[in-house]
C-alpha cells in the first residue's frame, strides 16, 4: 500500500464507533452483508436495450451468493432469444458479481441483470421475507401449465379498431363482438398445454379442441372475427 507523504505526516485519530453495514431482509433474515456469499434471494427485474427495441424480464434464483436457478423471458427483436439461450448458460453457477460482469449477450439481458443485482444487494427481493426463501424451481413455477410466458399482444388501428392475437390465457382464434362491434369476448387456445398433449400421442386435432377455450360473453355475441385475417 503507497501512501503520499502528506498522509504519512498525519496524526492519527482512532475510530470511534464501527458500524456494520446496515441489515437487509434475506429469505425471513436480517442480514449484514459482507461478502457476496452473504446475499440470498429470488427476484424479478425488467431490462431493456439501447435502442429499446426489445425487453428481457430475468428471474434469479440466488443462494449464498450463487446464481442456482435464471428463467430469461425476451421480447423485442429475434436475435434476443438466441442471446437468452447463452444467457441461460452463462448464468448458473455464477457468483452475482460475475454475473454482473459478465457479457450476457443481449444488451437487455445485461441491464436486466444490473437492475437485479441492485435488488438482491439491497434486500428488495420476492422472497425477502420468507423463511429459507423459494425452492430451486421456484422460477419455472412462475410459467405455470404448459410452460410458456404470459404474454400479451394487442394490435389496433384507428380505421379497424383493436385486435386481441394472445392474452395470458393463451392464443386468441377469434374475437367475439356485439351488435355495435365492441369486443365482449374471445376463444383462446392454450399451446403449452396442447403440445404436451401432442408430445403425448393425442391427435393434434384432439389436442387443440381440448385446449380450446373462451373468456367473457363469446356465446352471445352476434359476430366472430379471426384477429388474424380478418
Amino acid at each position: 500500500m503507497t501512501y503520499s507523504k502528506e498522509v504519512q505526516e498525519m496524526v492519527c485519530v482512532k475510530k470511534g464507533a464501527k458500524h456494520g453495514p446496515a441489515p437487509i431482509p434475506e429469505e425471513g433474515k436480517w442480514v449484514q452483508a459482507k461478502e457476496i456469499k452473504d446475499i440470498s434471494g429470488l427476484t424479478h427485474g425488467v431490462g431493456w436495450c439501447a435502442p429499446q427495441q426489445g425487453a428481457c424480464k430475468l428471474t434469479l434464483n440466488v443462494k449464498d451468493g450463487i446464481i442456482k436457478e435464471a428463467l430469461i423471458e425476451t421480447i423485442g427483436c429475434s436475435g434476443m432469444t438466441h442471446s437468452a439461450a447463452m444467457a441461460g448458460e452463462i448464468l448458473a453457477g455464477k457468483t452475482i458479481l460475475e454475473a454482473m460482469n459478465s457479457d450476457l449477450v443481449c444488451d437487455a439481458i445485461n441491464t436486466a441483470m444490473r437492475e437485479l443485482f441492485l435488488q438482491i444487494i439491497y434486500g428488495r427481493t420476492q422472497s425477502a421475507f420468507s423463511e429459507d426463501g423459494l425452492p430451486i424451481g421456484a422460477g419455472l413455477e412462475d410459467l405455470g401449465k404448459g410452460l410458456r410466458s404470459q404474454v400479451g399482444t394487442i394490435y389496433s388501428t384507428e380505421e379497424k379498431g383493436v385486435r386481441y392475437l394472445d392474452m395470458a390465457e393463451g392464443y386468441i382464434s377469434k374475437l367475439a363482438l356485439d351488435k355495435d362491434n365492441l369486443v365482449i369476448g374471445y376463444e383462446f387456445i392454450r399451446l403449452g398445454s396442447m403440445m404436451e398433449m401432442i408430445g403425448k400421442g393425442v391427435s393434434a386435432n384432439e389436442a387443440l379442441e381440448k385446449c380450446r377455450s373462451t373468456y367473457g360473453r363469446f356465446d352471445g355475441a352476434q359476430l366472430y372475427i379471426d384477429p388474424r385475417h380478418k
